[in-house]
C-alpha cells in the first residue's frame, strides 16, 4: 500500500477489528460487566467507539450519519454511550458499529485527505481540521479503547493479544507468566 489514505484507512480498520475481537468467545455477562471503578466494559467500549466514529466521519464533514444515537441527545444520562442497556443486545451494538463503518468508509472514499471539516467542540486553534487529521485522531482513539479492551479482557479470562493471528506477546504458560509477574512485583517493592 502506497496511497496515504489507504494506509490510514487500513490502520483504522485494524483497530476496529481488534476492538471487536475482544468480544469473541465471551458470555453476555462478561462483555457487559464493569471491571474498574469507572465502569469500563467491553460492549460499552464498542458502543462508545461506534458513536465517536459516527460523529467524526459524519457531522464533521457535513455527512451526517444515518444512525440514531439517543445517548448523545440533550438530557441523556452521563456516560450513556459507555455501556449497553438491557434492551441493547451484543448483536445490535456490533451491527451499529459495522453500519457506522460503512458510512465512515463512504466518507473516506468520497473525500481527499485535505478535505476540510469543523469540530465545533475543539479549541478555536484546532477546530478546523482535514480528513487526514480526523483519520489520525480516530486511529488513536480506536486503538486507545482497544487497549482498554485488552486489559478488561485479560481481567475477565486471561486472554491477551493484539489480533487473532498475532498475539504480539510471548507465548508463555501460566507458570512462566506467574514467575514474570512475581519478578515485576519484587522489583516494584524496592521502590516503596
Amino acid at each position: 500500500m502506497t496511497d496515504p489514505k489507504d494506509v490510514l484507512h487500513s490502520y483504522l480498520q485494524q483497530a476496529r477489528d481488534a476492538l471487536l475481537w475482544k468480544l469473541e468467545g465471551l458470555a453476555e455477562y462478561d462483555i457487559r460487566r464493569p471491571l474498574v471503578p469507572t465502569g469500563t466494559n467491553l460492549l460499552g467500549l464498542v458502543k462508545h467507539v461506534a458513536s465517536v466514529e459516527a460523529g467524526y466521519l459524519g457531522d464533521i464533514f457535513d455527512r451526517p450519519s444515518p444512525e440514531s444515537l439517543p445517548w448523545f441527545e440533550e438530557g441523556a444520562e452521563d456516560n450513556a454511550d459507555m455501556w449497553a442497556t438491557a434492551d441493547e443486545s451484543r448483536a445490535s451494538i456490533i451491527e451499529l458499529y459495522r453500519r457506522v463503518w460503512v458510512h465512515s468508509d463512504q466518507t473516506i472514499a468520497a473525500l481527499t485527505l485535505d478535505a476540510p471539516g469543523l469540530v465545533p467542540w475543539w479549541s478555536e486553534e484546532r477546530k478546523h481540521v482535514t480528513l487526514q487529521t480526523i483519520l489520525v485522531h480516530l486511529i488513536a482513539e480506536t486503538n486507545r479503547h482497544a487497549g482498554h479492551a485488552d486489559i478488561v479482557r485479560e481481567l475477565i479470562d486471561g486472554s491477551v493479544g493484539h489480533r487473532a493471528d498475532n498475539s504480539n506477546v510471548p507465548e508463555l504458560d501460566a507458570q512462566k507468566w506467574g514467575e514474570h509477574r512475581a519478578r515485576l512485583e519484587e522489583t516494584a517493592r524496592r521502590f516503596r
